[in-house]
């Protein structure tokens, strides 16, 4: 038995039975690095991931290694969603030393967390070109009994080389960056199959919200062109189930045919955000219906009874990697008969000897897109595959993720008028507020009710995201006074007061080998950019002028990094897009004994929307009906009178 047992992380439970002696990340473990003069082996990842799983049960699940580990070293399992401190300090060490990362993410510390050897996934055993896992750990074994000052020659230098990371840089000509931005963006643009760069390929949905953004403020048909082009391919691709909704993690091929099939919860609320902006400009049918079905997804499978959202489904289920996505020919026939199954393989390009281990994962990459009457075949084999085999949960909520599910659905509500998805947001909330905060502190997770350790920044900033959305949802003013007061304590406890932007580690938070400060995008928006977004917001929906002076201190904070590489932060971009092209201002007045009208309403998204229940000066009531005025461009419109259902 290990020293994992009685934990709430799903990932770190995964391992609570191995032979090895595994420790979660603490004093305890640490400390005896310090007492027994042993080398620290540090093992990253998540619950989800497929290769994370394929190293436990090849090496950690494996006596001969666990003796190895046990007797040499300290060994500790960290869970990178519900540590993304560590995940972040040794994820970039991981890349000082290879060139790259990935999870697992496999480090080698000295008793003071100092690095001297990093990878991603190790075999048990060598293979041509690549160290086994057996190899390594009995020659840094050696090296630390025999050369110790040459195995930890790297130490000094790469702790070095992360302070210079967290350095500030100089500042950078103003230049244009989001032009800059497009061209980058364009020069990757996979004009045939959408996405940019090569294989693998990655939703972004951030990315597409900057571009559709772009579009919208400055008209720019190419900026549309890409996202649209980009939405479509990732709804026609097996990337997307389309039995079952909701997106993989990535594409494996630069299709997006094959997913990674891990399911989690922030690429999903980022697509939905970005299906219902594409539909909000374009009123194209099929956004709005993915944006619909990949909610349905969310809210059938990833729900919790507690409110929350689950943090993701597992890549690998009891048949294997994909096998619960992949399907047979002979599969479709038996479930839907001949008649339907027919034009539904052809539809779907199910075919022998498939695209994915002798079976084949469904998508429209053939040509037209599916019509109505294979709904209910999709319903039927929806209910033969979870008949056939079920999927781990990953089913701790996650305040960060469920932040941006929150401003999900109420986006989603927006552009539909379907109370459901509003009443997922408050319950999301109520959940978070119930059980992932303590005072004004928000915590990271919880579990079945039980609390997770202290949030990071990126937690105040994605919630205060998700509360915003609500309050422009519902017209409830204690999510837009939970926003404040979110965003106050993250003024208090985060920042960089000597060289500004704000620290990803809360104040009181244990020290580690250094205090991180995350700036660009990765696969989540960082806590920087989006708390740039968030402040504006805020300014724009109060007027107040604090807002307005924070918001535009930190996006001249981010300026010379973003200058450096543009494309790597789309929601800086989005957020000086909005800064330089205001957005609508809407005021509402409700006529005699009517409530706010229920959306879809004809405003922008990003429109700022005031309601007043009596007329007031230079806001009248037409026909004694409710009424609208929008003021734009420095110029204010007649009245009309609101549409009515």
């Amino acid at each position: 038995m290990n020293h994992l047992q009685g934990q709430t992380s799903p990932y770190l439970l995964q391992h609570a039975e191995n032979p090895v002696d595994w420790y979660p990340w603490g004093p305890e473990a640490l400390e005896r690095a310090q007492a027994e003069d042993k080398p620290i082996f540090l093992s990253i990842g998540y619950s989800t991931c497929h290769w994370c799983h394929v190293m436990a049960r090849e090496s950690f699940a494996d006596p001969a290694v666990a003796a190895l580990l046990n007797e040499s070293f300290i060994s500790i399992k960290v869970d990178r969603e519900e540590r993304p401190d560590i995940d972040s300090i040794y994820m970039a060490v991981c890349q000082a030393f290879t060139g790259g990362g990935g999870w697992p993410t496999t480090v080698f510390l000295t008793p003071e967390q100092k690095p001297f050897f990093a990878g991603t996934y190790f075999p048990k055993d060598g293979r041509p070109g690549q160290l086994g896992l057996t190899q390594l750990l009995v020659a840094i074994r050696d090296a630390w009994q025999h050369d110790r000052e040459g195995l930890l020659a790297p130490a000094e230098q790469v702790t070095a080389l992360l302070g210079r990371l967290a350095a500030p840089v100089d500042a950078a000509p103003e230049g244009d960056v989001l032009f800059q931005a497009l061209r980058q963006w364009k020069a990757s643009f996979d004009k045939e199959h959408g996405g940019f760069g090569r294989a693998p390929k990655f939703p972004m949905g951030h990315s597409l919200l900057c571009l559709l953004a772009f579009y919208e403020k400055t008209g720019d048909q190419d900026a549309l062109a890409m996202a649209e082009k980009t939405l479509e391919q990732l709804f026609r691709g097996g990337i997307f189930d389309h039995v079952g909704g909701g997106f993989s993690r990535y594409s494996t091929d630069a299709q997006f045919c094959i997913p990674h099939f891990e399911k989690m919860l922030y690429d999903n609320a980022l697509l939905i955000l970005a299906y219902c902006k594409a539909y909000s400009l374009t009123k194209r049918a099929l956004y709005r219906e993915v944006a619909l079905r990949t909610a349905s997804y969310v809210l059938k499978e990833l729900a919790l009874s507690s409110g929350g959202f689950a943090a993701g489904q597992d890549a690998d289920g009891p048949g294997g990697e994909g096998s619960f996505y992949a399907f047979r020919p002979q599969e479709v026939h038996r479930v839907l008969g001949s008649a339907d199954a027919e034009p539904f393989c052809i539809r779907y390009h199910i075919i022998e000897p498939g695209n994915f281990h002798g079976a084949s994962i469904p998508n429209l990459l053939g040509g037209a897109l599916p019509e109505d009457r294979l709904s209910q075949s999709l319903a039927k084999l929806y209910a033969y595959r979870l008949a056939r085999e079920r999927l781990p949960l990953d089913d701790k909520v996650l305040t960060s993720w469920n932040g941006l599910m929150i401003a999900a659905m109420a986006w989603l509500y927006r552009i539909t008028g379907e109370g459901l998805y509003l009443q997922a947001a408050e319950r999301a909330w109520s959940c978070l507020d119930r059980d992932n905060r303590e005072g004004n502190t928000l915590l990271v997770s919880s579990r079945d009710g039980v609390k997770g350790e202290r949030g990071f920044l990126e937690d105040y900033t994605n919630a205060a995201f998700g509360l915003l959305a609500l309050y422009e949802a519902s017209g409830k003013s204690r999510y837009l006074d939970q926003a404040k007061s979110l965003c106050q304590t993250v003024f208090v406890h985060f920042p960089d007061r000597e060289h500004g932007g704000f620290f990803l580690t809360d104040k009181d938070a244990p020290p580690l080998l250094i205090r991180p400060k995350e700036l660009p995008d990765g696969a989540l928006p960082s806590g920087n950019t989006m708390l740039a977004y968030v402040l504006l917001r805020l300014a724009q929906l109060t007027g107040e002028e604090a807002w307005q002076n924070a918001a535009q201190a930190q996006l001249d904070f981010l300026q010379p990094y973003a200058a450096q590489q543009p494309t790597a932060y789309p929601v800086y971009l989005w957020t000086k897009l909005a800064r330089e092209h205001p957005p609508a201002e809407v005021t509402i007045v409700l006529g005699p004994q009517e409530k706010p009208p229920a959306h879809p309403w004809p405003f922008p998204l990003d429109a700022v929307v005031r309601i007043l229940d009596q007329p007031a000066q230079g806001y009248d009531l037409l026909e004694a009906q409710t009424t609208y005025y929008v003021c734009e461009n420095n110029t204010c419109r007649p009245g009309q009178v609101f549409p009515r259902a």
